[in-house]
């Protein structure tokens, strides 16, 4: 007489269809994340340890009382813009590299951009290394 059960449960596991699962996630995160396009501004920022390759370039810095200095000059925000024209205008690659300390507000930063892309300027913003 058989006295065990006909029922007897197997220890193992099909993976397959998990594996299947897991396939068709990584497939539908992958199409998701290449339609996701973020809004970021192109800035050319320099190289911690490189050089700049335009060795003419005019320096424009603003100081945390508002003030602008074109290569070590100041100059008033109204004549900004064409005091830039003025040094730029006999060169091949015009590029302005701009400096601005942490605290100044951002609107003041954007206008030099704003002159730059208007004159059709090339912009490297300064930054310091970590």
């Amino acid at each position: 007489m058989n006295i065990r059960g006909r029922n007897k449960v197997t220890p193992e596991f099909n993976m397959s269809s998990m594996t299947d699962i897991v396939f068709l996630l990584l497939v539908f995160f992958m199409l998701a994340s290449t339609l996701v396009t973020t809004n970021a501004i192109d800035i050319l920022l320099p190289k911690a340890s490189g050089k700049t390759e335009n060795k003419q370039s005019v320096a424009v810095s603003i100081k945390k009382d508002l003030t602008f200095y074109i290569d070590q000059k100041r100059v008033g925000e109204s004549v900004l813009e064409n005091q830039l024209i003025a040094k730029l205008s006999n060169q091949a690659q015009p590029t302005i590299v701009l400096r601005a300390e942490e605290s100044v507000p951002v609107q003041h930063v954007v206008k030099v951009m704003d002159i730059a892309n208007r004159n059709k300027f090339k912009v490297i913003l300064a930054v310091r290394p970590n």
